[in-house]
Order: C-alpha cells, then sequence, then structure tokens
C-alpha cells in the first residue's frame, strides 16, 4: 500500500508496512485521506539523522492528533506502539518512516525520515518508535530535504511544506464517522499576496518577481532555439534575428516593391525591399521585408505603420523572426525576385522545380519559342550574318524529320502485325464452324435413317399380328399405327 507525499522539493512515495504495523499504517492513510497532513510544515531537520513533520496545529511536533482521537474524542488522541520490545524494529538506512511520538505509547500524527547512514546516530531509535514504511521513488528528494540550510536548532531558514497527499491504495475499511471529516476538495495552498505560494518566494529570495519572469521566458526562447536546431531550420543556435528588418504582410497583390519603398521611407533610410512571389508564376505571396539602414528607423515603423491601410488592405507588421539571410540561403531563379535576401522562401517543391528546370531546357533546345531573338521585322526567317544559328536549326529539324519517318515506319509495322493476328484469328473462328456445322449434319442424318429403320420394322411386325386377332387388337394395332 502507497502514498504519495508532495512536498516542496519534490514527491516522495511512501510504502506501508500494512502487515507489521497495522493500527499505525490506519491511522495515517485515514489520516492522509482527510486531507490533514495538506500545508503542513516541515519543523525540524537534523542533518544525516531524520525530518519531522506531520504536525498541522502547533508546527513544532508537540500537538496533533491521531485519526482515533478526531472520531471519539481527545482521550483517543494517543495510540500504542507496535513492536514488540524484545526484537523491536531496526533503523539502518535512510528513508524509514517512523511515528515521531514523545514518549512511550504517545503516538499521534507526527512523523519522521530517516536520512544518512549514521548507524550510531540512527541505533538510539531502536525500540523508541514504530518503523511503518519506507520511500521507494524519491530519495534524490529525500538528499535535498536534508541539505536544506536551518538554524541551530535544526529549524529551517526556508518555508517547507507537505503540500498534497495522494492515497494510492488503502486496504482498510473507513471507521464509522470518517466521511463527516473528508472535504469536499483539498484545502487551497497558502499563497502571498503576489500570487505565489509562500515556500516558492523564500526558496528563491534573492530574486524579484520582475527577474524570475525574465528568468523564464529566457528559458522558454532557448528551447524553442534548441527545437529549430534539432529540425534544421536554423544551423546555430547563436543565430539571432536582425533587429533592423521588418515584417509586413497582408499585402495587396498588386502592391510593388517601389510602393513599400517609398511609403516605408519616411521613417528612415530603407536599404532594401521584397515582396516574396511564388516560384512558378511570380505572383505576390502578400508578404515581405523592408530593411532600414538603422535600429531606430525600424522601431518607428513598426510603431507608425501597424494597421496602416496600404492599396485599400490593413497591413500587419512586426519584426522579423528569420536568420535565413545570416546563413546565406538566397537561391532563386526567378525574375521578380532576383538578388532577393529573401527569396528562398519562394521556393516551390522539388517536383515543381524539376519541372521549371525541364521546361526551361525544352526553351533553350527549341529555337522557336522566341520570335524576337531569331526572326526580323522583315518576316525573314532568320538574319543573313547569323550562319550558326542557321545551321543548328537545320540540324534540328533533320532530326525532327528523321524522327518523324521512324515513328512512321513503326507504326505501319505494328498496323501489319495486328491485322495479321486479326485474320488468323477470324481464319480460325470459320474453320471451327464450319467443322461443327458438317459434323452436326452428319449426326443429324444418321439419326434420321436409324428412327426410320426403327419405324418400318415396328411397323412390319404390328400388320403380321394384325392378321391373326380379334377385333380388339385390330382397334389396338390400328390405334398404334396411328
Amino acid at each position: 500500500m502507497s502514498v504519495i507525499i508532495e512536498t516542496t522539493f519534490g514527491d516522495l512515495e511512501v510504502d506501508l508496512y500494512v502487515e507489521d504495523a497495522p493500527i499505525t499504517c490506519t491511522n495515517f492513510l485515514k489520516l492522509c485521506k482527510i486531507k490533514y497532513y495538506n500545508n503542513c510544515k516541515i519543523h525540524s531537520i537534523q542533518k544525516d539523522y531524520n525530518i519531522q513533520t506531520g504536525d498541522p496545529e502547533l508546527q513544532n511536533g508537540k500537538g496533533g492528533s491521531s485519526i482515533y482521537g478526531l472520531l471519539e474524542g481527545q482521550e483517543k488522541r494517543y495510540f500504542k506502539d507496535e513492536f514488540d520490545e524484545a526484537d523491536p524494529p531496526i533503523h539502518d538506512r535512510a528513508g524509514l518512516l517512523s511515528t515521531a511520538n514523545l514518549s512511550k505509547h504517545g503516538n499521534a500524527s507526527a512523523f519522521f525520515f530517516t536520512t544518512g547512514n549514521n548507524m550510531p546516530a540512527l541505533k538510539s531509535l531502536n525500540g523508541k518508535h514504530t518503523v511503518f514504511g519506507e520511500i521507494v521513488e524519491g530519495l534524490d528528494v529525500l538528499d535535498k530535504l536534508n541539505n536544506a540550510y536551518c538554524n541551530e536548532d535544526g529549524i529551517p531558514y526556508q518555508t517547507l511544506r507537505i503540500r498534497h497527499t495522494i492515497v494510492i491504495e488503502d486496504p482498510f475499511d473507513d471507521p464509522e464517522g470518517l466521511e463527516l471529516l473528508i472535504p469536499d476538495r483539498s484545502p487551497e495552498p497558502i499563497r502571498l499576496a503576489s500570487g505565489l505560494l509562500d515556500d516558492e518566494i523564500e526558496q528563491e529570495s534573492d530574486k524579484s518577481v520582475d527577474e524570475k519572469i525574465e528568468e523564464l521566458a529566457q528559458k522558454e526562447e532557448k528551447a524553442r532555439t534548441n527545437v529549430l536546431v534539432m529540425l534544421g531550420d536554423i544551423k546555430d543556435e547563436k543565430l539571432v534575428p536582425p533587429e533592423n528588418v521588418l515584417f509586413i504582410c497582408k499585402i495587396n497583390p498588386i502592391t510593388e516593391e517601389e510602393d513599400l519603398e517609398l511609403i516605408f521611407s519616411q521613417f528612415g533610410k530603407v536599404v532594401g525591399c521584397d515582396i516574396i512571389r511564388d516560384f512558378l508564376t511570380g505572383d505576390s505571396l502578400c508578404f515581405g521585408f523592408i530593411e532600414f539602414e538603422s535600429i531606430e528607423s525600424c522601431e518607428t515603423a513598426y510603431l507608425k505603420m501597424q494597421n496602416a491601410v496600404i492599396d485599400d488592405r490593413r497591413i500587419h507588421v512586426d519584426f522579423c523572426q528569420s536568420v535565413a539571410k545570416l546563413q546565406g540561403n538566397t537561391s532563386s531563379s526567378n525574375k521578380s525576385t532576383k538578388g532577393s535576401k529573401y527569396s528562398h522562401l519562394m521556393s516551390a517543391n522539388p517536383r515543381e522545380q524539376s519541372l521549371s528546370n525541364s521546361n526551361s531546357n525544352k526553351r533553350k533546345r527549341n529555337p522557336h519559342n522566341n520570335n524576337k531573338k531569331y526572326h526580323d521585322n522583315n518576316n525573314k526567317r532568320f538574319k543573313h550574318n547569323n550562319h550558326d544559328r542557321y545551321d543548328q536549326d537545320h540540324h534540328y529539324n533533320n532530326n525532327k524529320s528523321r524522327n518523324r519517318n521512324r515513328n512512321y515506319h513503326e507504326r505501319d509495322r505494328d498496323s501489319d502485325i495486328e491485322r495479321n493476328r486479326d485474320r488468323n484469328h477470324h481464319d480460325n473462328k470459320y474453320k471451327s464452324k464450319e467443322k461443327y456445322k458438317y459434323k452436326d449434319r452428319d449426326y443429324r442424318h444418321k439419326d434420321k435413317y436409324r428412327s426410320k429403320d426403327k419405324h418400318r420394322d415396328r411397323d412390319s411386325s404390328y400388320r403380321s399380328s394384325s392378321s391373326s386377332s380379334s377385333s380388339t387388337s385390330k382397334k389396338k394395332s390400328k390405334h398404334r399405327d396411328y
């Protein structure tokens, strides 16, 4: 049976010795169940010896009550020890859970954890306190509590508390009246006016709230940077976005770079202006980047141009978060963004890029695609002084006609093969039909003659019998002949 104890420094998972100390375990489980230990202070820490807690009333180990005292009255506040005096439990290691009784048979709600492996010191606890559990997970948290700063009396300088207790499994039945002590919800933790827990703010008392918020923001930023490095979006975590570049989006598709540069130049000198365009069509993707000469000009433009209207569109402006310019990604073959520092953002997928490359190769190979290059104004085929181009075109046309003739021959050959195959199939089909036709006719004639012979023999026998038969037999023979 286990219980989780949530402390200021972390969680402790405790397994209880329900068979060796059933009364003590019942007391501890039921007190956890009614949230008796919530917000209870850790009032004493003796380094490498023990850590005492479990007194929510006086917070010094002298108060508190057992579950039996809460249900049946103060006369049942304490309960007896659960060990054999001839063979008492031994405290021989760190992480043991024992009752913190003030005297013999004076067990209430207080308990302690053993810390360290100081055998002579731990040996003094044998025969005085009931061991009813041990820590199975969270020994590192116990070590942090053991190393907390304390005064000469063992009282921690920092506020250390049991924030919450969770019962994983309870094998004992609830005593009568326990349901009246179970709260509807767990008690709220003790908070300061700033909203932080009292043990949190005192734990890091050397830092102000603003410093802690700034430190948390830096940690989050570092975590996001590490994710981008792992995904391959940036090469180095030390790269930071330029501070003199603005990101602008929701632009009207008809807006050009010259328009944006003219508008934003009122805040300072504009070094570069780029509108990101589609890789194939060259259409505007409605966002871009504007680089200023100074950071002050960039900040002024950010404050003034947010939600401004340009070409009947209300734009959005923000500081640039792209580091692609610092990584040197400026690969683009589109004329509209040639030399753009952010042209990598308009790159299409590899298939579209390969198709565009193949189309450009076809245009280069075929000289008839661009009439301005190879045709003059007098409707002549080629310029007289361009003999090399004429030779290339002649060679291209010859190859084209050769390929055409080759295709004709292959097509004729395929059609002949198909025609012969159809002819053979038709002949075979016709022959098989004729064969079965005559065969059926022969069998039909044979059956016909065979039936005639059969009827002729039968009729002759009937005639011979009719001459010597009676009148009744004649009627029958006539009937049969019919």
